[in-house]
C-alpha cells in the first residue's frame, strides 16, 4: 500500500489582499475597459470568497504588458527557483535522503519547459541517475490528484521505493490583458501561484494510505475548461456550464466509488475537495452538509490562497492534516476536477503508529 508521508506547502513571494489587486486592476487593466465591464469585474472580484491571492511577480508585472515569451521566460525561471527550494525543503522536512528518491513526478499546466522542471532538479539536488521522472503538463487543477495516482501505481508495483510529487502553477503569468471576456474577468479572479510537495513510499506504516482511486471522464466535456494558445500567451477556457456539468455527474463520481470500497459517506471522516470556484464549492458543501460532514479546510484553502490549480489539493491535505486532530483509522476523501472534463478521487486512511 502506498503512503503519504510528508506534505511540504511553499508561499510565493507576493501576497495580495482583494481590495489590493482590485486597486491595481482599475488603475492598470481595467483603464482600458467600459464602465459596465468594470463594475462586473469588482463584483467577480469581491465575491470569490478569495480574500488573499499570491504571485511569484508584483502585480504591475502580472498586469503589464508583456509577450508569450515574456512570460514564459518568467515560467522557467520561477519553476527553477521555486521547485529547488520546495524539495529541498520537503528533503529537510522529511528527513529522507535526496538519493532515496525513485521517482519524481512534476504537474504544471500553467506554462511550458523543455526540459521539464524534474530535469533541473535532478542536477541542482543530486539527485541519482537512475531517478524515473513523470512531467505532467495537461491536466490542469485535476494534476495533484493524478500526480498522487501514478506515483501510487508505481509504488504498488515498487513498495520498497520512494516517490516525490510536486506540484507547481503560475497562473499570474497566464493573464490576458486585453481580454474583458467573462472567462478572463473569473480567471484573473480566482486563479493564484501555488506549489506544494508530497513524498510518498511504498509498504506498510505511518502516514495516510492510499485505499484506492479513480478516474472519472464526462463524455462530450472537453470543451468545458482549457486553455487556448494565442500569440499572447495561454488564453483560459473556461465554460459557464462547468459548476452544472459537475452538479449533475457529482453522485455518479461519488457514490458509487465509496460503495466500492464498502464505505458510505457517514464513512469517511475527513473530506477535501478541489475548490474550481464559489459555485462550485457552495454546490459541493450544500450536497455534504446534509450528511452532518463538512468541507471547511477546502474553502480556507480558496479563502486564503485562492484556486492554485494543481498545487491546491495538495494544500488542502496539508491543512487537514495540520489542522484537525486525525485519529489511527480515520478515513479521508479526495476529488479534484479538470480539463477533458474529468474528475479524479483517492481514498485515503490514517496510521499514525
Amino acid at each position: 500500500m502506498t503512503r503519504i508521508i510528508h506534505m511540504e506547502t511553499l508561499k510565493p513571494k507576493f501576497s495580495y489582499t482583494t481590495d489590493e489587486i482590485v486597486e491595481a486592476a482599475c488603475n492598470s487593466w481595467l483603464l482600458k475597459a467600459d464602465e459596465l465591464t468594470r463594475r462586473k469585474a469588482l463584483k467577480i472580484f469581491k465575491g470569490s470568497q478569495i480574500d488573499v491571492r499570491n504571485a511569484v511577480v508584483p502585480l504591475d508585472i502580472a498586469f503589464g504588458e508583456l509577450s508569450f515569451e515574456q512570460k514564459n521566460n518568467i515560467y522557467k525561471e520561477e519553476m527553477v527557483k521555486y521547485g529547488v527550494e520546495l524539495l529541498s525543503n520537503a528533503i529537510s522536512s522529511s528527513g529522507i535522503d535526496p538519493k532515496e528518491i525513485d521517482y519524481i513526478i512534476t504537474t504544471s499546466c500553467t506554462g511550458f519547459m523543455i526540459p521539464s522542471v524534474d530535469a533541473y532538479l535532478v542536477n541542482e539536488l543530486g539527485l541519482r541517475k537512475d531517478v524515473v521522472r513523470l512531467p505532467v503538463t495537461e491536466m490542469g487543477c485535476a494534476g495533484g490528484t493524478a500526480g498522487l495516482i501514478y506515483a501510487n501505481d508505481f509504488l504498488k508495483a515498487n513498495p520498497d521505493k520512494t516517490a516525490v510529487l510536486l506540484t507547481m502553477e503560475i497562473p499570474s503569468i497566464t493573464f490576458q490583458r486585453d481580454d474583458f471576456s467573462a472567462e478572463n474577468l473569473v480567471s484573473t479572479a480566482i486563479f493564484s501561484d501555488g506549489f506544494a510537495c508530497a513524498i510518498l513510499k511504498g509498504g506498510e506504516g505511518r502516514g495516510a494510505h492510499i485505499v484506492d482511486t479513480d478516474m472519472y471522464h464526462f463524455h462530450g466535456g472537453t470543451h468545458l475548461m482549457g486553455f487556448n494558445l494565442v500569440n499572447s500567451g495561454l488564453k483560459i477556457v473556461l465554460d459557464k456550464e462547468v459548476p452544472n456539468a459537475i452538479e449533475g455527474h457529482f453522485e455518479s463520481i461519488f457514490l458509487p466509488f465509496l460503495k466500492r470500497n464498502g464505505l458510505q459517506i457517514d464513512d469517511i471522516q475527513h473530506y477535501m475537495f478541489h475548490p474550481g470556484g464559489k459555485k462550485i464549492i457552495n454546490m459541493v458543501q450544500d450536497y455534504i452538509s446534509d450528511y452532518g460532514k463538512d468541507i471547511s479546510e477546502s474553502k480556507w484553502v480558496l479563502n486564503n490562497h485562492g484556486n492554485m490549480s494543481s498545487a491546491t489539493i495538495l494544500h488542502i491535505f496539508d491543512r487537514v492534516n495540520t489542522a484537525r486532530d486525525i485519529k489511527t483509522g480515520d478515513m479521508g476523501y479526495m476529488l479534484a476536477f479538470g480539463p477533458g472534463f474529468m474528475a479524479q478521487s483517492l481514498i485515503l486512511k490514517w496510521e499514525n503508529e
